[in-house]
């Protein structure tokens, strides 16, 4: 699928973000679309943005979604056969994910699994319900958003992170899964399966939201606790020593330097395209996440060690030596 123009867009997650930026390029490249997103309000940003940049008036629809609702997946299949007037689809991208749901010890059950259902579980729905459509087309596309989490199933250094691990190592499967199925079975389709790492995007404000969490998420003493015991995990010699409000501007500061080293959405979204156009099946967004898959492939016993956040940042600072990001 080397142009969209003229193709038509099922796409998930489209609010914010990565999810935002596709929407908006694959519209300025003459691409229908039939976004969705659980949050209203962001949806009608994204679309109004859509709108006011169109330069080949590509037809923009949108449709407030849980992606974890069948009935509601369902209504949305409807809202894209009626309002394209269409009986097929070219493109479908699931974008929808949450974060939360980090230890599967001290996280409650129903976080766990609202985190894994709409980071897995949507992805399968979606896939499920829209293929008939894919199948219809004479040449389509399927885009499943996975993470570098589903190369090692950590946050960062040491976080626990085992809902959206799971959620996304799923994704990782099914799509790998679906590239042979495919092969066989619906050859004018293709798959790629999306790896980011650092992205500068509104995950963790969206996530609390739909986990009913305070936005922004405010520090507990129990937030604050449990970072001074990652700390001390990951060998900071003064976790115990910092006040509360030092540990809470280190936290921010950590926040803030995951936004720095990353990937925009816009280039997200640039990259994600190029690579759909170029029948890329693993596409790996970012330096951080190249160089963190080729350290687990060389050592995958080693992903888990305690000094393993050190030779990642090793290979990454060789990685970009010559000034690339």
């Amino acid at each position: 699928m080397k142009d969209f123009r003229g193709k038509i867009g099922v796409l998930t997650g489209a609010g914010t973000g990565i999810g935002r930026a596709l929407a908006r390029q694959l519209v300025r490249e003459g691409c229908h679309m039939a976004i969705c997103d659980i949050h209203e309000t962001n949806l009608k940003e994204t679309s109004a943005l859509c709108l006011a940049d169109n330069p080949h008036n590509a037809a923009v629809t949108s449709f407030v979604c849980d992606v974890t609702d069948e009935p509601r997946v369902m209504q949305f299949l409807d809202h894209v056969r009626h309002e394209h007037k269409t009986d097929h689809i070219n493109l479908l991208i699931n974008n929808a994910g949450i974060n939360g749901g980090g230890s599967f010890v001290e996280s409650t059950r129903d976080e766990w699994e609202r985190t894994f259902n709409i980071s897995w579980s949507g992805v399968y729905l979606m896939t499920r319900t829209f293929l008939p459509l894919l199948l219809k087309s004479t040449e389509g596309h399927l885009v499943n958003m996975s993470s570098a989490n589903a190369l090692r199933a950590v946050l960062g250094g040491h976080v626990p992170h085992t809902a959206y691990s799971a959620a996304k190592f799923a994704v990782r499967g099914f799509s790998e899964a679906l590239i042979h199925d495919f092969r066989f079975n619906a050859p004018h389709l293709g798959v790629s399966v999306v790896m980011p790492g650092a992205v500068s995007t509104e995950i963790l404000s969206n996530s609390a939201r739909v986990l009913g969490h305070n936005v922004p998420k405010e520090w507990t003493a129990e937030e604050i606790r449990a970072t001074r015991a990652r700390w001390k995990i990951a060998g900071r010699t003064d976790a115990d020593q910092l006040s509360d409000s030092e540990v809470r501007a280190a936290g921010e500061k950590e926040v803030e330097d995951f936004r720095r080293v990353g990937l925009s959405a816009e280039q997200a979204a640039q990259m994600i395209l190029e690579g759909v156009r170029n029948k890329t099946w693993r596409i790996l967004l970012g330096k951080d996440t190249e160089s963190l898959d080729a350290l687990v492939r060389a050592s995958p016993e080693r992903a888990y060690d305690p000094d393993f956040v050190d030779r990642w940042r090793a290979a990454y600072d060789k990685l970009t030596s010559t000034g690339a990001t």
